[in-house]
């Protein structure tokens, strides 16, 4: 019976659950002598699913799940569990506690008479060691609570599951998170605007300190995002990283956060709005806003998003500022040409300092485009060390169209000339068509395989190149 209710989804076993363990008690077999055949001795029995029943507490369960198993234990008159953790509680230390006193813990904090008007995590344990599944197990406290109290490394994966189904909750308590950590990740969970919304009024609390914010794939819209600006300027210093990837909140969005980003004390150093649904309109406020405010934005990803040479020539106006430190530009797949690589390269001319990393991949960037880049790679100030692959395949194309060239022009008379010519423009074809081969296999790389910023990173670095191999391609 106690694995039927564990396998339960919906939850609907766990009250005949403990009715039934309390039918199993002595005193109620007595009342119920005539209907129950005894096959055992009833404390045996008791005993031993007492044992089971705490060896299942200590699994790594569902929080709802474990915490209606110290129900059971609670019929079955148990309160071992129970005992130990308030012990723990009147002794005010802190000590490790094994997975089934956390669960005991939270079943003590959820059946107390009094209200839960303030949880505070680090009274009970230190912010190093908080993991998450301890968080897991507590996040029913949490979503009781008036106010909680967290200071941790990071919420992520299940943990950060847990807290999306806290603050898409109707029922849920929380109205101040004083949460102190450095990433919360909440990416690919279905928070959607109404929890967006939720956790900005949360964000906004000036003792809510968070250093990165992930929601990658939160189907989250322009609305959601401009809660969540609205919480930013009002609590701008503390967020370092910001990761919308992969939701559609468009250009209206972009200007909503682009208000944040003028804000002096705004502190962002990472953003990242791939595949959010930007236009050069989007990409124009928010360069507007970093001429405002240069000197803190480190990388920037516009990943996905048909900001094209216009777009690009806005953000090179933002480069040629020298206030401003941008080191990485991703700019995968953008609609840019020529004309806007001729832009980039006019504004690190006149800042070559910063940029270390510059993705261009899934544009069409020809020769020109190429050549205009690597006339600011020769600028000994030029810090640049990576450029994307498709840089330098065109690069590699042209040298190896020179070459030819010069082989065949090398003691050829004229009419070996006119040979060489078409056999020059056989071979340019001929590289032109794996070029872009190469580049249409590029271009398949579709968002939806890429679960995370630190995987999209990862497929990024292997569309890189050192940019000394580019120059060793023009010398």
């Amino acid at each position: 019976a106690v694995d039927k209710a564990l396998k339960s989804q919906t939850g609907h076993l766990d009250l005949f659950l403990r009715f039934l363990l309390g039918l199993s008690l002595e005193s109620n077999q007595k009342l119920l002598h005539s209907l129950v055949t005894q096959t055992g001795s009833s404390s045996q029995i008791k005993e031993e699913t007492v044992q089971y029943i705490k060896i299942r507490i200590s699994e790594d369960l569902p929080a709802e799940k474990s915490i209606n198993l110290l129900h059971c234990l609670n019929e079955l008159g148990d309160d071992s569990l129970v005992e130990e953790i308030q012990q723990y509680l009147k002794s005010g230390t802190q000590s490790e506690l094994s997975p089934s006193q956390w669960s005991a813990l939270v079943f003590v904090l959820l059946t107390s008479a009094e209200d839960l008007e303030e949880f505070d995590l680090n009274k009970y344990i230190t912010p190093d060691k908080i993991r998450n599944e301890i968080l897991v197990r507590l996040m029913p406290v949490i979503a009781a609570s008036r106010k909680a109290i967290i200071r941790c490394s990071e919420i992520t994966g299940r943990s950060g599951e847990a807290l999306t189904s806290v603050l898409n909750s109707e029922t849920s308590s929380l109205r101040e998170l004083h949460l102190t950590v450095n990433a919360l990740n909440l990416s690919g969970n279905k928070l959607e605007d109404s929890g967006v919304k939720r956790l900005s009024a949360l964000l906004e609390n000036p003792e809510c300190k968070v250093k990165g914010l992930r929601l990658y794939d939160c189907g989250v819209s322009d609305e959601g995002c401009a809660a969540l600006a609205s919480a930013l300027k009002l609590n701008p210093s503390h967020l370092k990283e910001l990761n919308l990837t992969g939701n559609k909140v468009g250009d209206s969005g972009v200007k909503c956060l682009s208000a944040v980003l003028e804000n002096p004390h705004c502190k962002l150093e990472i953003l990242r709005l791939s595949y959010c649904e930007v236009s050069d309109e989007g990409c124009a406020a928010l360069t507007s806003a970093l001429r405002s405010n240069p000197s803190h934005l480190r990388e920037l990803n516009l990943s996905g998003n048909k900001v094209g040479d216009s777009g690009i020539k806005c953000l090179s106006a933002v480069l040629e500022n020298p206030h401003c430190k941008l080191e990485t530009l991703r700019l995968w797949n953008c609609g840019v040409s020529d004309e806007g690589c001729a832009a980039l390269a006019s504004a690190l001319r006149s800042n070559p300092s910063h940029l270390r990393e510059l993705n261009l991949s899934g544009n069409k960037v020809g020769d020109s485009g190429v050549k205009c880049l690597s006339a600011v790679l020769e600028n000994p100030h030029c810090k640049l060390e990576r450029l994307s692959d498709e840089c330098v395949m065109v690069s590699n194309v042209n040298r190896k169209v020179r070459e030819e060239s010069k082989k065949t022009s090398k003691g050829s008379k004229e009419g070996d000339q006119v040979v060489a010519a078409g056999a020059e423009g056989a071979q340019a074809c001929e590289v032109e068509e794996a070029l872009t081969e190469q580049l249409s296999d590029l271009s398949q790389r579709s968002l939806e395989s890429i679960r995370d910023e630190e995987q999209w990173s990862d497929t990024s670095e292997k569309d890189l190149y050192s940019v000394k191999q580019m120059n060793r391609n023009f010398g």
